[in-house]
């Protein structure tokens, strides 16, 4: 972050005490408590979105969460003489969720259920953008799927990762497709069934709840980086913590059956959130993430890592399998009788 930020903390009714660097941000000490400078990509419309919604999980007072720091002319955002956003924001030193400790990620996923009945705004609040669509996501990423199957079928010669990549498509292709069609289906037999479970009253998800945003300090739990907050369902940030520590518990039944436990005695899943669950996780996202991020980079050199993660997916897909088949083997009959 550019040393020139720093002046832009003269526009705040804050006394700086000292300042240090941050991870792409400027962490201040002040006579209001620690508060970090960083930059903004969003619009002034998001970003007053999420002000609100972060003063309503605030109100309840049941988790703790971070706030934004108004400037002294009241705006949200403050820009530097090139037009950079930046957003001053409460902060709590502390370290990140340790996902090699079963406890802690147990305390993580109750942390998001709790987090979770705070997450609401109502349907009449200004700049409420429209529901996440999963089944247009995933008809978004099995075209990107298809067009590097395509660029690698007509690619002459290939590197051992553009080789075993070219080799895993079409059974991730297949499934990201069968889920997708039924997710779909679903969805369609659905459409006017489903009330919403609070009149008046829209659920919103944190957007990127993993372990880099869920801090432990000397106060407890405290979380931040809320930039990706949205309406949909909030399996959706479980599905994302969840799917993160089993890949890497190499998608323990006991592991999941844990986590989903300790979010269901906070915050029961409702039988259609359960089914909705069930398809985000047995959508093939982290394979379209290794196939999109290959095709979207430059090709001359394919780091090593790219080859580790692709053998990774590839080896877990039958433990993957068997985890959706432990746990989920009630969605059928769910399905069925909804």
């Amino acid at each position: 972050m550019n040393d020139r930020a720093v002046e832009l903390l003269e526009q705040y009714e804050v006394e700086v005490l000292r300042t240090r660097k941050g991870r792409g941000s400027i962490l201040c000490d002040t006579d209001r408590g620690c508060l970090i400078l960083k930059e903004y990509a969003g619009n002034a419309e998001k970003i007053e979105l999420q002000d609100r919604l972060l003063k309503a999980v605030a109100q309840r007072g049941t988790v703790s969460v971070e706030a934004i720091v108004p400037a002294r002319e009241g705006g949200l955002l403050v820009k530097d003489q090139d037009g950079t956003a930046y957003v001053l924001k409460t902060w709590q030193d502390g370290r990140e969720c340790s996902i090699y400790d079963k406890s802690e990620c147990r305390e993580a996923v109750s942390l998001l259920a709790q987090l979770h009945e705070c997450m609401e705004l109502p349907v009449d609040t200004p700049g409420l953008p429209a529901a996440f669509s999963p089944e247009k996501e995933y008809e978004k990423h099995n075209r990107e799927i298809r067009r590097v199957r395509k660029y690698l079928h007509q690619k002459g010669q290939k590197q051992s990762f553009e080789i075993s990549l070219q080799g895993a498509c079409d059974y991730f292709l297949e499934q990201a497709e069968e889920v997708t069609r039924q997710w779909k289906e679903y969805c369609g037999n659905m459409k006017g069934q489903e009330p919403s479970d609070k009149e008046g009253t829209v659920a919103f998800c944190h957007g990127d709840y993993q372990y880099h945003n869920i801090l432990l300090g000397s106060k407890g739990w405290f979380l931040v980086n809320f930039e990706k907050c949205l309406p949909d369902d909030p399996v959706r940030d479980l599905y994302l913590l969840l799917r993160k520590l089993l890949e890497k518990g190499n998608w323990s039944v006991s592991l999941g059956t844990e986590l989903l436990e300790a979010y269901g005695r906070q915050r029961p899943v409702a039988a259609g959130s359960w089914i909705d669950l069930y398809y985000r996780l047995a959508y093939p996202e982290k394979f379209w993430k290794i196939a999109n991020f290959y095709f979207n980079s430059g090709k001359a050199w394919i780091p090593g890592r790219n080859q580790e993660k692709l053998e990774k997916l590839v080896s877990q897909e039958k433990e993957k399998q068997h985890f959706l088949d432990e746990v989920f083997r009630n969605v059928e009959y769910i399905r069925i009788n909804k």
